[in-house]
C-alpha cells in the first residue's frame, strides 16, 4: 500500500502523462479516455522513485510511443515531459 506521499507522486505523474505527454491526443476526448495511459504509469513511477535520469525516462516514453503505439519518435517532447517528472518531489 502506498503512503500519502507516494500516492501524491503517482497522481502527479499521471497528470503529466495525461495533460502534457498525451502522444495520441486522447485527453481531447475528456474523461472517457482517462485510463488510456494507466498501463505506462507504474513503469514511469518506478523509474522516478528509483532515481532514473531525465534521459532514461525520456527513452522509456519514446519507446512506448514508437514500439507500442506505432507513432514517430519525438525525443524532444519526451525529454520535456521527463524533465517535469524528474523535477517532482518524491
Amino acid at each position: 500500500m502506498m503512503t500519502n506521499k507516494e500516492t501524491k507522486l503517482y497522481k502527479s505523474i499521471d497528470e503529466i502523462l495525461w495533460n502534457d505527454w498525451d502522444p495520441i491526443g486522447v485527453n481531447d476526448f475528456g474523461d472517457d479516455a482517462r485510463d488510456e495511459y494507466y498501463g505506462y504509469l507504474p513503469q514511469v513511477y518506478q523509474l522516478k522513485i528509483n532515481g532514473a535520469t531525465k534521459t532514461e525516462i525520456a527513452y522509456y516514453l519514446d519507446l512506448v510511443v514508437t514500439d507500442r503505439m506505432g507513432l514517430s519518435s519525438n525525443m524532444e517532447h519526451c525529454l520535456n515531459i521527463a524533465e517535469k517528472i524528474v523535477s517532482l518531489n518524491n
